[in-house]
């Protein structure tokens, strides 16, 4: 059968991917290998990977697929230094030389890597290169579980597109209309992510998590000055205001002027109000070009099915409200929907554009959960755990479920680890933290003792997919944490008028509900539905939780520390384990507590990875 090598590098979040006869087999982030977080590298780790995974040799691999087009992305940059001189001259000097000695020549750059992986590799014409954001786009509508759809797709930039709208129907996936760069949502909320004072492509989901401890009483501002929104939803930006297209930075004097503060400087400076009110209303302009794009594509094409991809459909909050306002009947957001994402898209847009393969339907979609990446077979689990030497009791998988809820039940913050990783940036419960929701101090403890990140960060609910209903109000499943919706009022604790009008921050150690520890302060809380097609062992957990304590929900955040991608190896979970303050780990069928294991094996962990 056909096999087909999709590879996503050399901007951020480099992943490999690999189908064969059209079916999805395996895909990972270079991060997850090689422990730099977005790891923007060639993917040598991740194309090894989905390599011995699918038992093929480089060799044997009939076509391999690059995301985008690096001479596109060249026209791109030249053409906006042209048109934006002199200003941008400085970056123009840095930029121009890496170009000319690396990017520009990426085909080349690419086959050199490719024959690390094998010697007898050397037909170039197997590989060859997909468009941006129609690797978004296959990623996108390609897995989803419908016939036709709508695709719309967003992020920073590709070669010149920021948006695009492309319309699926069977085997076809055909771009209609384009947004092209300067002009960039993704870009004005990174250029707010930088404002704040979080890391450009990695922070904006805080920006996104700070937004309800705020007001949006800076939208009209932006709305005014920044950015011009259409009926339709399209925009264009304000150049004056920003430096990302020719400058150093994202934002300059000029913004500063606007909001009246200069950027805060990272962890030198605390977030206050004005932060806060700064996030609520960037995420508001957002959610409101969005909804204006949907509603004007749903009445133009008139298709009830939304497929949504790029860095932009992270954006779980502007989903729910898409979702909320039942704009379509269905949507379907591809879960690693950023660049990682683009390596799966280029594989699959080769096989049904390219070479006119019919699509199969699956339901519920063709992403087999993200369960994608590497597994650890039981017995090697436990020859690295004694190799490390960790103490450990081996249990039959009831024992397991048995053990792991008391656990729970106990308060403690528990480490699961559990067949193949994630692919794409949220952890599903493979590689993931778990905790008591009902818990009130669970929320703060996980964030500061075990994250080691900022205390307003919320956490997500796994909840199984039958119960959702009576906790959330949400109709559609949500298997990618990838939807926000209300908690149900008849489980809210309302807040009163004291505590409503608290500080912000202050507003967390309110007990918001039956499930505090994920409630977000607006009452929202990012869902999971879990389903035991996809995940028996841990739908089992929480099935078990919810016989022990009346509740089906589990609190599921990534394995990792911040700063630190999400764990791969035993190595790196036992790691995680004993540099935290996690009480439990849960690895494959092995049993550990931190009570007993060795102290001497404890090591500094919250210094191991740069910050975020």
């Amino acid at each position: 059968m056909t096999s087909i090598l999709g590879i996503s590098a050399f901007y951020h979040d480099s992943a490999a991917a690999i189908i064969v006869g059209g079916e999805i087999i395996a895909a990972a982030q270079e991060e997850r290998f090689s422990r730099i977080k977005h790891d923007s590298s060639y993917p040598k780790n991740a194309v090894e990977f989905v390599l011995n995974y699918s038992n093929l040799r480089l060799s044997q691999v009939d076509h391999i697929v690059f995301f985008e087009k690096p001479f596109l992305k060249f026209e791109r940059l030249l053409e906006t230094y042209v048109g934006f001189a002199p200003k941008g001259f400085v970056q123009f000097t840095k930029a121009m030389p890496v170009w000319l000695r690396d990017k520009l020549f990426q085909k080349k750059q690419i086959m050199n890597f490719l024959k690390e992986h094998d010697n007898n590799f050397k037909d170039e014409k197997k590989l060859c290169f997909s468009e941006h954001h129609l690797s978004h786009a296959a990623s996108a509508f390609y897995p989803s579980p419908y016939e036709e759809a709508i695709v719309l797709t967003a992020d920073g930039v590709g070669e010149w597109a920021t948006t695009t709208v492309a319309i699926g129907k069977g085997s076809n996936l055909e771009i209609k209309k384009e947004i092209h760069f300067p002009h960039s949502l993704g870009l004005l909320y990174s250029a707010f992510t930088y404002y704040v004072g979080f890391k450009v492509n990695s922070g904006e989901y805080k920006l996104m998590g700070l937004a309800p401890y705020g007001k949006p009483i800076y939208s009209k501002i932006i709305k005014d000055n920044l950015i011009d929104i259409k009926p339709d939803g399209t925009f264009r930006l304000n150049q004056d205001y920003f430096d990302y297209a020719t400058g150093l930075k994202m934002t300059n004097n000029k913004f500063d002027d606007l909001f009246g503060q200069k950027p805060r400087l990272s962890e030198k400076e605390n977030i206050n109000q004005f932060h806060m009110d700064i996030a609520a209303s960037i995420q508001v302009v957002t959610e409101e070009i969005i909804l204006s794009l949907t509603r004007s594509l749903k009445e133009e094409y008139k298709i009830n099915n939304l497929c949504l991809a790029g860095g932009v459909a992270l954006n779980c909050v502007a989903n729910g409200k898409i979702l909320k306002e039942k704009i379509f009947d269905n949507i379907w957001v591809q879960p690693a929907a950023g660049d990682a994402g683009g390596s799966l898209g280029a594989a699959l847009a080769y096989w049904h554009l390219e070479m006119k393969k019919d699509r199969k339907i699956l339901k519920p979609d063709g992403m087999k959960g993200s369960y994608l990446g590497p597994e650890i077979k039981q017995n090697d689990l436990e020859e690295e755990l004694r190799e490390i030497g960790a103490n450990f009791k081996i249990l039959s998988e009831s024992e397991l479920i048995d053990f792991t809820t008391e656990s729970l039940r106990n308060g403690d913050a528990v480490g699961w680890f559990q067949g193949r990783m994630e692919f794409g940036p949220r952890a599903l419960g493979a590689r993931s933290i778990l905790g008591d929701p009902r818990s009130e101090i669970m929320q703060k403890n996980l964030n500061l003792k075990v994250k080691y990140r900022e205390s307003f960060r919320p956490f997500a609910p796994s909840v199984l997919a039958e119960d959702k209903k009576g906790w959330f109000d949400i109709d559609s499943d949500s298997p990618y944490m990838l939807m926000v919706a209300k908690v149900k009022n008849e489980k809210v604790i309302k807040m009163t008028e004291k505590e409503e009008n608290l500080f912000g921050i202050d507003k967390l150690n309110i007990k918001r509900s039956e499930i505090p520890a994920v409630t977000h302060v607006d009452y929202s809380a990012r869902i999971q539905t879990v389903y035991e097609e996809t995940n028996s062992k841990y739908y089992k957990l929480i099935s078990k939780f919810k016989e022990k304590t009346g509740c089906p929900i589990l609190i599921n955040t990534s394995f990792n520390v911040r700063g630190e991608p999400i764990v791969n190896t035993v190595k790196d979970a036992f790691k995680c384990f004993m540099g935290t303050e996690l009480d439990t780990l849960v690895i494959g069928n092995c049993f550990l507590k931190k009570k007993d294991q060795d102290p001497t094996l404890k090591k500094d962990y919250k210094s191991s990875f740069e910050l975020d």
